[in-house]
């Protein structure tokens, strides 16, 4: 089993297009997707607006899409082939609440590719992406805190580069955000992983 994990710098930057891509890109490693959504004071943190993700009782849920309009971000991954995606929302700094469930579903999976940042306070990925448009003002904190343990930076076009540790670094042309090149460097790594998932203790 491999477990991906797809983070970026801040909302809009393209973390959904690049799941989606990755989903369809490689459809040989039958994916699970899960998206993490976290919510406060009835701001959503998907696009900083008013937003109905909270729950009715204002901790967490986790759903399973069934749609596939394309119309939201985990309809997209349903159309782009996902074999299953589930939607986690949790209100802003209480993930490990629905991390049980996050676990229990990633025992079911055959590998499976996450969209979120916080997810890594909990889970040790076999590969961690960020997408990263330095040009963006709001650098959310878990991106900056996480940088260094990417595998690999898509770096939007025109921005400098940036300090990333031993991560590989590709820039991407939005709408443009995956190339052969990065699915290429994806299917070899996913293809070399072993069948251990290492979930680490919850913080």
């Amino acid at each position: 089993m491999a477990i991906i994990v797809v983070g970026g710098n801040s909302r809009s930057v393209g973390k959904t297009s690049v799941v989606a891509g990755l989903i369809s890109a490689l459809p040989e490693f039958n994916w699970t997707a899960f998206k993490i959504t976290q919510y406060g004071h009835g701001i959503c943190s998907l696009n900083g607006k008013q937003c109905q993700c909270a729950t009715d009782d204002h901790s967490w849920a986790i759903t399973e899409e069934k749609d596939r309009s394309g119309d939201s971000d985990t309809s997209r991954f349903l159309v782009a082939g996902a074999s299953r995606v589930w939607w986690v929302r949790t209100e802003q700094g209480h993930l490990q609440q629905g991390m049980a469930a996050v676990r229990e579903r990633l025992s079911e999976s055959e590998n499976a590719i996450i969209e979120s940042n916080s997810i890594l306070n909990f889970l040790e990925p076999d590969l961690y992406l960020s997408v990263v448009d330095p040009g963006i003002p709001d650098f959310k904190v878990s991106a900056l805190k996480f940088l260094d343990r990417a595998d690999a930076v898509l770096l939007h076009n025109g921005s400098n580069r940036i300090a990333a540790g031993t991560a590989r670094v590709f820039t991407i042309s939005p709408p443009q955000y995956l190339t052969g090149e990065i699915v290429n460097f994806l299917r070899s790594r996913v293809g070399s992983f072993t069948s251990s998932t290492r979930l680490r203790t919850s913080r």
